[in-house]
């Protein structure tokens, strides 16, 4: 028997309301802990001994943990409807009172990083801070990049006015558009962003093609503040390299996400010379439906022999997927259940709501997922990806404390991507007699990774050629409008057919707002994974205590050796990005024998 769960989050384990006094009085109390802080420590650093230094870093763990609770729950609140106004203006007076906190303990950080390269490298290896040896080494690794106390104090309350309130802005803007009603031939109408987008999977090519210019017509009368708000972006992001002697954004990016240049080129390379792949899987598929596949049909259906159901029931899904998790690890299972028995999950389709899908992780409490559930295989494929970050920051809760509680950003997407290829697994077996939907499922599994590995990395390219011209001076839409529908071009050949509304598609890309060059390492997760799986295939539960000893690793250890230790995982090395690409490969070679 299905159990029945609750499809919006419970957050009560923060705070019971946004009129909670307790929100009020731990933003205070924080705020007189800051100062006390401050002045206990500022101008002293220099002279701690390394059991000093500990108790002070823990003391400042505590602090940003508690800021923490304080942040996530008006900015969950938030998400889940951007129209409310409350939210929004108790997220707007924590920002304020949180760069307030920052502002009285940078200089801790920046006293670390003033002290003599000898001295901080002898912290590194104290046996009072060998839990904080990597954290210390990346507050080396910034040693010439800081900028004096007063200005990193402007900067963070700059931003609030500046960088970041125009990327909240976007989020505010697209969170309270309205779209064209697309009706369905079977009848029922769409008209929230999330219900769109699932008619991205519909059977009928004008339903796709209306239910794609709908969003996109929206883009397009708004073309020239996207763009505005993008070059505000870079241009800030530009001044703070100068400011800070970074030679460009993505320098900046890679140093703060510890991956080596050397490996995001090669990833670039690696997947621009394979671009036959992707354009082979289209090809092959625009001959199954008779049609040359526009933009708008990449994610159709495959055409079936007999009609293959595809709506998947919320409960059953969860069912399913906790099936998946369980026969991979029963405790890992237990853990993923906690989350729909907690009420940690919002998949409720609402107006207003945030869109995309997301895992909030609140260090000291847990994480809360956030997705807009469709009724479809997609969506449960989106819950999985959530919830491996979920069962991620799970493992780290364990471990690590707050420092070393934030893993690097390939390391972050390699749990998500891993539980996709579970719970793909499980599927495959669970219709084992259902030929029609065995296809269906592999040409899920085949689609996702070509947009992991070749649109987002897309995605990236797009951004170098974004922050080049930032560097040169002001750009306006049509520069991105032109540069992404001609990147778009490349990577389709003749496969694709690249429609006018593409050309601002971008403007749903919110990672180029927020978190620059952060889509590439989708690429490098997806790779990973596969690696990954692949060597869970052969090793069985022999893999298994090594993977789940790099989950609770978290941000405590520099990634590609973390990788290569618990994992087996080389990144560095060209042919671990061939051979992901070789299994790409060799699914759509099964896909092709089954037909």
């Amino acid at each position: 028997m299905t159990v029945t769960y609750a499809r919006e989050w419970d957050l009560s384990d923060l705070y019971s309301s946004l009129d909670d006094p307790r929100l009020q009085q731990d933003l205070e109390s924080l705020q007189q802990q800051a100062t006390a802080f401050r002045q206990q420590y500022r101008g002293r650093v220099a002279q701690l001994p390394p059991a000093a230094v500990r108790t002070a870093l823990q003391t400042l763990e505590s602090l940003w943990e508690r800021v923490g609770y304080c942040y996530a729950y008006p900015s969950l609140i938030f998400a889940a409807d951007t129209r409310n106004t409350a939210a929004r203006q108790r997220l707007d007076q924590v920002m304020q009172a949180a760069t307030e906190i920052e502002n009285q303990v940078l200089f801790f950080s920046l006293e670390l990083q003033q002290l003599p390269t000898e001295r901080l490298t002898a912290l590194e290896h104290a046996p009072d801070l060998a839990a904080y040896q990597h954290y210390l080494e990346r507050v080396r690794q910034g040693q010439p990049y800081q900028l004096p106390e007063v200005v990193e104090q402007t900067r963070n309350q700059d931003s609030l006015t500046g960088r970041q309130a125009f990327i909240q802005l976007r989020s505010l803007h697209q969170g309270a558009l309205s779209y064209r009603p697309v009706t369905t031939p079977e009848g029922t109408t769409a008209r929230l962003e999330a219900e769109l987008g699932a008619l991205l999977f519909h059977a009928d090519a004008d339903t796709r093609y209306q239910a794609y210019t709908s969003i996109r017509e929206r883009l397009a009368e708004h073309n020239l503040l996207y763009g505005y708000i993008l070059n505000t972006v870079a241009q800030d992001h530009r001044l703070e390299n100068q400011m800070r002697g970074h030679t460009s954004t993505l320098a900046k990016q890679l140093l703060a996400d510890e991956v080596p240049e050397a490996v995001f080129w090669a990833i670039m390379q690696g997947t621009a010379a394979r671009y036959d792949l992707f354009q082979r899987y289209y090809r092959r598929k625009g001959e199954a439906l008779g049609m040359k596949i526009r933009t708008c049909d990449v994610l159709a259906p495959w055409p079936s022999r007999q009609p293959v159901p595809t709506q998947m029931d919320y409960d059953r899904g969860i069912e399913l997927l906790l099936n998946a998790l369980g026969q991979f690890s029963e405790p890992y299972r237990q853990r993923a259940e906690t989350f729909f028995q907690r009420r940690w999950v919002d998949a409720q389709i609402r107006p207003g709501k945030q869109g995309g899908a997301f895992c909030s992780y609140v260090h000291g409490k847990n994480s809360y997922l956030l997705l807009s559930y469709a009724e479809d295989y997609n969506s449960l494929f989106t819950l999985a990806h959530e919830m491996g970050h979920g069962l991620h920051f799970a493992w780290i809760g364990e471990k690590q404390t707050y420092f070393n509680s934030n893993p690097p950003m390939v390391l972050a997407e390699v749990a998500s991507v891993f539980n996709e290829l579970l719970l793909l697994d499980y599927l495959l077996a669970e219709a084992a007699d259902q030929p029609e939907l065995q296809r269906v499922l592999l040409v899920r599994l085949i689609e996702d990774q070509l947009n992991l590995i070749f649109r987002q990395s897309t995605i990236s390219r797009l951004e170098l050629a974004i922050h080049a011209r930032a560097a040169q001076g002001s750009f306006d839409q049509e520069f991105v409008n032109q540069t992404w529908t001609e990147l778009y071009q490349q990577l389709g050949g003749d496969a694709v057919e690249v429609l006018p509304e593409h050309g601002v598609d971008w403007a749903r890309i919110g990672h180029i707002f927020f978190k620059p060059y952060y889509c590439y390492q989708y690429t490098a997760s997806s790779i990973v994974s596969l690696a990954c799986y692949q060597q869970y295939r052969q090793q069985g539960q022999a893999f298994i205590p090594g993977y789940l000893e790099l989950l609770a690793a978290g941000g405590s250890r520099e990634q590609m050796g973390a990788l290569r230790e618990y994992v087996g995982v080389d990144l560095t090395q060209p042919q671990t990005i061939a051979a992901a690409l070789d299994t790409v490969a060799g699914l759509i070679d099964r896909l092709e024998a089954s037909l």
